[in-house]
């Protein structure tokens, strides 16, 4: 079975897997939380080496501000608990998103995270946090419009290279493997430039109960896809 090297997820569902539980959203996003420990371990043993989750969109903050506390403060908890798994388990984490829309504790949290698993050989693993694609791409614009105005950029070097350099995901391959749980069929703003030859595969199972048992059969749908990236396949 060939191994996508790279696997991005969008972690839906928690909070209507928490209500058909009869419990607060938060316990599902504390559920959500204890899974992505789960399948980073369980995807670098099957040979997959980047692994992308969004776990905080630029539009999540338009939900109730109890909701968004409780996310937060599952986010400061969870970095500390990344930062052990990532010590034990040779994880290089890496976060994608605006870093200047999250409190200040948080962002030294993430600054100590990535500079301590930098060098990790381990799973690559990203976390989209405060993270929107049409916000990505304008704020690499930003990025190359800057350079050209200080004149180390002309704007015919604006390639499709220089474009992806200036995007958080610099360095990183593109998705081979987008997976969506709990029956979304859409993907939401999620890494809109990276995903454009990405298959798409997605499940009724909400995020608290995705399992290694998921993750494989996501790959094994994605050994099913003939892709061709635009070129002509020999019969």
């Amino acid at each position: 079975m060939q191994m996508p090297k790279h696997v991005a997820i969008i972690l839906d569902g928690n909070g209507r897997w928490a209500k058909a539980k009869g419990r607060p959203r938060n316990y599902g996003h504390i559920q959500g939380a204890k899974t992505v420990e789960v399948i980073c371990e369980e995807a670098w043993k099957m040979g997959i080496e980047y692994l992308t989750v969004y776990a905080f969109s630029t539009e999540n903050w338009n939900r109730p501000s109890d909701e968004v506390n409780a996310l937060m403060k599952l986010l400061r908890s969870y970095l500390k608990t990344c930062l052990k798994t990532a010590e034990k388990n040779k994880m290089c984490v890496r976060i994608l998103g605006d870093k200047r829309g999250l409190d200040a504790d948080i962002r030294k949290r993430i600054e100590e995270l990535e500079e301590a698993t930098k060098e990790n050989t381990g799973l690559h693993f990203q976390i989209a946090l405060n993270y929107g694609g049409r916000d990505e791409i304008v704020r690499a614009a930003g990025k190359l419009a800057t350079l050209v105005k200080e004149g180390t950029l002309s704007p015919q070097e604006i390639t499709v290279e220089a474009f992806e350099g200036a995007l958080d995901t610099a360095g990183i391959p593109d998705p081979d493997l987008l997976i969506r749980t709990c029956n979304e069929l859409r993907i939401s703003n999620f890494l809109l430039w990276q995903l454009a030859y990405s298959e798409f595969y997605f499940t009724d199972v909400a995020w608290p109960d995705f399992t290694k048992e998921e993750l494989e059969k996501a790959v094994e749908a994605y050994n099913g896809r003939d892709r061709r990236f635009g070129l002509i396949k020999e019969e």
